[in-house]
């Protein structure tokens, strides 16, 4: 059964000013109602943009956006609940103050108005803040603070821009388990950094890169169409430099074999001790290697066996992996 379209987006472009250059080239897509989807994509990619034209605060060079049950050309933003990445304050307001105050800008009355942002200021973890100046607030107390806002109003769809990247890890958890409960509430469009967060919570993805989108679809088809089993090595940290261009040596040479396990391989960046091998069969392949590593005497700590995540499948399509 096909699944039914909360929000269509067809052929959208923007251009600023006089640049050669779109900031979005022909993007489309569609968000279907109670689902939850991440949109990723590099520095630059067009993530913002196109989340700041869905919420009607920068107008497209062309394309249209549709909402279900929305006439073409009528404001949608009443429906729409926001997090932007960096939120603003009045900070002489106290938190129960201001989301009160966007309670009542939706048009919802003063006693409702109250209770609606008491119960929202405690379901987001800070209401025994509520009386306190936002001024005083810390960043992912503002962040909180806002995701409170975006919600007043019950939104049909909740966009949200990076909404963890001010949080500490307790927080960060916080908010994804709200996330998740609210996942069964409404449509959830969220841009992350955080492709365990995405993998966690979404059922579909949105991958952008340089102003494009490509590859979109529901997470778990995605993945079972790029799944590529993984063989993680890691040796001792303590390893000398020998050890370790023994390691890179090896490796090059056993992708270099004709009838080799290997498809490739990747050294961690940060970490000249661990790689990453992605290979055609898994217990063919980690029959040869741990052969071969015996016969090298590498001091070996870690050798995990599964399948590539979409991590993997991100660097991937941004040509970076």
């Amino acid at each position: 059964m096909e699944m039914e379209k909360l929000l269509e987006v067809h052929n959208l472009s923007k251009q600023f000013g006089n640049s050669s250059t779109k900031a979005l080239q022909d993007v489309s897509f569609s968000l279907g109602e109670g689902r939850c989807t991440a949109l990723l994509g590099p520095n630059g990619a067009g993530k913002t943009t196109t989340i700041r034209m869905l919420t009607g605060l920068l107008m497209p060079t062309s394309g249209t956006i549709r909402i279900q049950g929305v006439q073409p050309g009528a404001d949608h933003r009443g429906l729409i609940g926001y997090l932007p990445q960096t939120p603003a304050f009045h900070g002489w307001m106290s938190g129960l103050e201001f989301v009160q105050y966007a309670a009542e800008l939706c048009g919802m009355g003063r006693r409702d108005a109250v209770q609606r942002s008491a119960e929202l200021l405690e379901r987001v973890g800070i209401g025994a803040a509520g009386k306190r100046r936002i001024a005083g607030y810390s960043g992912g107390m503002k962040q909180r603070l806002c995701l409170a806002q975006a919600l007043i109003h019950r939104p049909k769809l909740l966009i949200l821009d990076e909404p963890v990247s001010a949080l500490d890890p307790i927080g960060r958890r916080d908010v994804m388990e709200l996330l998740g409960e609210l996942k069964q509430e409404t449509t959830i469009l969220f841009s992350t950094h955080v492709l365990h967060d995405a993998e966690e919570l979404c059922d579909d993805v949105l991958i952008m890169e340089s102003g494009r989108i490509a590859l979109q679809g529901q997470l778990s088809e995605i993945r079972a169409a790029n799944r590529d089993p993984v063989l993680l090595l890691e040796i001792e940290n303590e390893a000398g430099s020998d050890a370790r261009e023994a390691l890179a040596k090896w490796l090059q040479a056993l992708a270099k074999q004709a009838d080799s396990c290997i498809i490739r391989f990747e050294i961690d960046p940060l970490n000249s001790c661990a790689a990453k091998l992605i290979v055609h069969d898994r217990s063919e392949a980690r029959r040869i290697v741990l052969e071969q590593l015996l016969e090298l005497n590498l001091p070996v700590t870690k050798l995990e066996i599964g399948y590539s995540t979409l991590e993997d499948l991100f660097m991937k399509v941004v040509n970076r992996g």
